[in-house]
């Protein structure tokens, strides 16, 4: 278990995705996908955390993503860290972007409703890839950290596509989420100037949404000191209990101190 700065959060090195459980539509994905039914995201989010793993992620950009985790893991609330984001929504096949105070505080009030919980975890900005101008020129930073000071939040953060959106957030984040796989290690600098700020670092499609081998690209995220949990999503639960027991072989003094 990794340590999430000094909130006093604990999370494993591999989190559960919770993307596909709720959308389909607009994908990177390289194999389409039916979602599945009510029935099977129980059983494989209740298997999640039988297996150990305590890090939920999800977005209400995901869909019914945070509907369906609050409906099958609640009563479990105490057992998992839950992380999830703002200004990005998908609706009915449409995504939207939405930084404006009201925006963030209805996504928040409802983001609590849908998950049936009294305090979010973690909450990420969801860029739209201007990293820069959310941060600089809307209030989403200080909504989120009012809803700190009030208790509702516990840990808040950036999701973001650039390297000087990374390196902004140092400033005010507790969790950074970036990109960063075999293909790609543009952030590697920004992960490493994160655990000296004891910013905590999740990393977002090491995997290449599915197109990396998945032992070969756990064991290079993991071996990057910097990086606290790896998110991994998935429909399949014994693909999903393989890279769990793929992380149980990386080295334990890889784990960072942020």
């Amino acid at each position: 278990m990794r340590p999430i700065g000094s909130t006093g959060l604990r999370v494993p090195p591999l989190g559960f995705g919770a993307f596909k459980i709720g959308r389909n539509q607009g994908v990177k994905y390289p194999t389409p996908y039916d979602l599945p039914d009510d029935a099977t995201v129980n059983r494989l989010l209740n298997s999640v955390l039988d297996l150990g793993c305590t890090l939920i992620d999800t977005a209400p950009a995901y869909g019914l993503s945070e509907q369906r985790i609050g409906n099958a893991i609640a009563h479990r609330r105490d057992e998992y860290v839950l992380s999830t984001k703002v200004g990005e929504t998908f609706i009915d096949g449409q995504s939207t972007f939405d930084f404006s105070a009201d925006g963030v505080r209805r996504s928040l009030e409802r983001s609590l409703s849908q998950l049936k919980t009294t305090v979010l975890d973690i909450v990420l900005i969801h860029s739209n890839g201007d990293d820069l101008q959310i941060q600089q020129q809307t209030d989403t930073v200080t909504i989120l950290r009012d809803f700190r000071s009030r208790g509702l939040i516990r840990a808040i953060g950036m999701s973001g596509k650039t390297i000087e959106g990374a390196e902004l957030a140092l400033e005010w984040a507790d969790v950074l989420m970036v990109e960063y796989h075999l293909q790609n290690t543009s952030h590697s600098a920004a992960i490493q100037q994160a655990a000296d700020a004891g910013v905590a670092v999740f990393v977002k499609k090491g995997l290449s949404s599915g197109q990396l081998d998945p032992a070969d690209s756990i064991r290079f995220v993991l071996s990057q000191p910097g990086v606290t949990s790896l998110i991994v999503g998935g429909l399949n639960f014994d693909h999903f209990r393989a890279n769990w027991q793929v992380t149980q072989l990386c080295r334990p003094d890889s784990a960072p101190v942020g």
